[in-house]
């Protein structure tokens, strides 16, 4: 990858680079758990890929450290802008790729695209030549036309939304004006070549934007062939291929000047600049995004993607101000009596608990999980339940704000329509050119490419056995950790107690369960990184295989794709802990073991103070984790950065090349999977709260036991008796400290069973059943609750403001006015030349 490690006096980012490497350069970052890798796709999908995933088109490669060069983005003659750059280096295959650059430049003279090459005496390793690419107009019209690009024809006269109360309350996060809006808002409509007096053309050379010229110049070259003339060898077509092959480095279009300084030429824009130090520059994390400014200058898809990302910083807010209220509640309010009552060298220290694992553990005093108890309790007191309810709302309320959201910007960026006149623009360049097969299209009545069903069958069988299979392999991962947990604990339940060693001194904090959970973790997080690296490619090598007919339906394939593979990979092991730990481990004498009684691998045990505790330390190693090895892979000597969003844009403008620009009308796949996931968050959360907490058995001990609405007790209600005369050798410590020998004969464990003598000994109690039951009424009860506010909220805010809608049919109104007032001038002009025509001949 390619970074700036500097910068010298005159250096620029605009100028020409050493682009020696293919476009195969890692992406930016993105999603809650999930980073967002903007997958431009020259003429613009409909979605935003939330994928991290290698790209391949131009745009994403990162620039290295420049020489001083000519700041210019213009040809030598200093009227024809720079639209798009190609990068080649002459090697050992030479005359093949020469023949080809000859044949590709040729074909992209015969369209109308003008050329000029930078000698490598003027690159860094003296060995780089550059293509410069101009569109002239006649090129950008044509192509205009056929893309439907819409550009303005009358200056819009529907105001901005007005001030609304206590506004002065935000001018210290406001930017300046021409920031925030860098042009003024006009009506636009589909460009139409045989329409131009329509339109409002002052300039040529500045009608259409540069992050629309290098759109038009990319969907040229990604379509136009190599091969030679007369010859029809179809997968001879487009950039990527010449890319991929070898025959030129790169391709990307210029920036516009320096990010530290404004461009020397006033007729550059400079847009460059502006964005850096108004948006991108780390002292400006508290302003706004200048978002109009980003879409006019890296295109609509990025746009979309850094306002999603913005206005899911802001929703953060208030998640992570509820949390805290909720963690600082569990660690200022009073200990519970169960805590007290563990920790109390009279009742905690008198209770002798049975081994957690055989041969090698002791028995132990329950006194001694002391520690981990009150910090059990931090995360898993009443405030937690609430906690739960609140984020099950939350992003009920976090979707259907950003619909509005989303609306307000599609009217805004003129994309309400994008979806239905760009679909049959889509059609990617790969599938034109692997389906051989021609058939009618009964709307356009054309004929056009496709992909036979029994084809497609088969492909689509592949796709999904290759997902199974990788699937498999993260289960078979994670059982090979769970085994590892399982082997491991019993030798540090040995270490930790042994007296010799000088682990003794801090053996209060480090218990046999916290040393096992976090090496697990950490194990688990290092085979994550690694299969991640693995099902990048896997995804994207089954999604091309798939052939996909349209660039929508590219990403989202990719995209799901992505997202389950990630899913599983990520939260595996969160949902073992959560969900099967300490849930299927037996009683003394009757031990459950991972692969069956001839096993030496025990099922693991929860802490006396439940499973959440380990719960979050599984959460917080995987998140954190994965967050720093992402900063130490993309920001090279920098240190970790924590504002996502910032980094981002700080990424965007400094260290990566300017992506072409492209289109997208919203999030994509992703509104679909993040409405699942909220969904499903609730009945995680649910069963969390149920069978992961011990809440559910605390409140059913305090309203069928407990004397004075107290918890006095609890303690040793939630704890079984076994004999230990019953226990058999296989479950018996090797050696016995000195305090137990002959102090008790009996021990307790976590479980409702009856106690030894009883005439149904180590069976389950009424009470189990009754927590039971209390479990999964809590379950049925939270769901329904939580998903009635949900769709009662969903019901209650509409996706499109008021105000949008009203715009948006004003502007429709005012369109169709002005069109035939524009058809009535047209027609009466075009009488007036036929009578003078006419009284001229007569």
């Amino acid at each position: 990858m390619r970074r700036i490690t500097g910068k010298a006096k005159d250096e620029t980012l605009i100028e020409l680079q050493n682009a020696t490497e293919s476009q195969t350069a890692d992406g930016p970052a993105v999603l809650t758990a999930f980073r967002i890798n903007l997958h431009s796709d020259g003429n613009g999908g409909n979605g935003v890929d939330a994928l991290n995933v290698r790209e391949t088109l131009p745009g994403f490669t990162e620039t290295e450290k420049l020489q001083p060069n000519t700041d210019t983005v213009f040809f030598r003659d200093g009227v024809r802008r720079i639209d798009f750059v190609l990068s080649y280096v002459d090697d050992k295959d030479g005359e093949k790729k020469q023949e080809r650059r000859r044949e590709f430049e040729a074909n992209l003279e015969k369209i109308g695209l003008q050329l000029e090459t930078e000698d490598k005496s003027d690159s860094k390793d003296q060995k780089t030549y550059f293509l410069k690419i101009h569109a002239p107009w006649d090129v950008l019209t044509t192509y205009a036309d056929v893309l439907k690009i819409k550009v303005p024809f009358k200056l819009s006269d529907i105001p901005h939304s007005q001030d609304v109360p206590l506004e002065w309350l935000s001018h210290p996060f406001r930017l300046p004006e021409h920031i925030m809006r860098p042009q003024p808002d006009y009506f636009t409509y589909p460009f139409d070549k045989a329409k131009t007096d329509f339109f409002l053309i002052t300039d040529k050379d500045t009608f259409f934007p540069p992050s629309t010229r290098n759109r038009i110049v990319y969907y040229i070259l990604a379509r136009c062939p190599y091969y030679k003339e007369g010859r029809r060898e179809r997968e001879k077509t487009g950039i990527k291929r010449l890319l991929s092959n070898g025959t030129y480095t790169a391709a990307f279009p210029l920036h516009d000047c320096r990010y530290w300084k404004r461009a020397r030429n006033a007729e550059c824009e400079s847009e460059r600049y502006n964005l850096y130090k108004h948006w991108a520059s780390f002292l400006c994390f508290y302003k706004e995004q200048p978002l109009n400014l980003i879409r006019k200058y890296y295109g609509e898809k990025i746009g979309i993607y850094f306002a999603w990302l913005g206005f899911y910083t802001e929703m953060l807010f208030f998640a992570a101000v509820m949390g805290l209220i909720c963690f600082t509640y569990g660690g200022f309010r009073e200990k519970l009596t169960m805590c007290k009552e563990i920790c109390d060298p009279d009742i905690g220290g008198n209770i002798v608990m049975c081994p957690l694992c055989d041969r090698k553990c002791p028995f132990w005093k329950l006194n001694s999980t002391c520690l981990s108890s009150w910090q059990s309790h931090l995360f898993d007191n009443e405030g937690t339940v609430f906690f739960a309810i609140f984020m099950g709302i939350w992003v009920t309320l976090f979707l259907e704000f950003w619909k509005r959201r989303q609306a307000r910007l599609e009217y805004e960026w003129d994309l309400v329509d994008f979806e239905e006149e760009q679909q049959q623009l889509q059609i990617r360049p790969e599938f034109e050119i692997r389906c051989t097969n021609r058939r009618l299209n009964k709307i356009t009545k054309e004929m056009e490419p496709y992909l036979p069903v029994t084809s497609k069958c088969a492909r689509f069988c592949l796709s999904a056995a290759t997902v199974i299979f990788w699937i498999s392999l993260i289960v078979a991962c994670i059982i090979g950790v769970i085994a590892y947990r399982l082997a491991v604990y019993a030798a540090f339940a040995s270490i930790i107690k042994d007296p010799l060693r000088n682990i003794q001194l801090v053996g209060r904090f480090i218990t046999p369960q916290l040393a096992t959970s976090v090496t697990a973790s950490c194990i688990n997080f290092v085979i994550i990184m690694i299969l991640n690296f693995f099902y990048e490619r896997v995804a994207i090598w089954i999604t091309d295989m798939e052939i996909p007919k349209t660039h929508l339906e590219y990403e989202n394939r990719l995209t799901m794709k992505m997202f389950l593979f990630q899913f599983v990979n990520y939260y595996s092991s969160c949902f073992y802990v959560a969900f099967f730990k300490g849930k299927f481990v037996g009683y003394p004498g009757k031990y459950s073991y991972m692969f069956g009684d001839r096993s030496s691998l025990r099922n693991e045990e929860c802490d006396p103070g439940g499973c959440l505790i380990e719960l979050t330390t599984q959460l917080v190693i995987v998140m954190s984790g994965k967050q720093l090895w992402g900063n130490i892979q993309e920001i090279n000597d920098c240190t970790i950065i924590w504002m996502l969003s910032l980094v981002d844009a700080w990424k965007f403008t400094t260290q990566f090349r300017r992506p072409v620009a492209s289109k997208a009308r919203n999030i994509g796949a992703w509104l679909e999977i993040l409405n699942t996931v909220a969904i499903v968050s609730v009945v995680t959360n649910a069963f969390i709260m149920a069978f992961t907490s011990d809440m559910i058995p605390r409140l059913v001990f305090l309203y069928t036991n407990g004397q004075n609405s107290s918890m006095s007790g609890y303690v040793n209600n939630s704890l079984s008796i076994y004999n230990i005369s019953q226990i058999p050798e296989r479950n018996m410590p090797e050696e016995k400290d000195n305090w137990f020998i002959n102090s008790t004969d009996t021990c307790r464990y976590r479980d409702y069973r009856n106690p030894p003598g009883h005439t149904k000994q180590y069976s389950h109690t009424m009470q189990f059943w009754h927590i039971l039951a209390a479990k999964m009424a809590f379950i049925i009860i939270m769901e329904h609750v939580v998903f009635m506010v949900k769709f009662f909220v969903a019901w209650m805010i509409p996706d499109v403001p008021s105000d949008v809608k009203a715009r948006f049919k004003r502007e429709r109104y005012l369109i169709q006015e002005y069109l035939k007032n524009k058809e009535n001038v047209l027609t009466v002009s075009d009488l007036i030349q036929s009578v003078c025509v006419c009284m001229n001949l007569g």
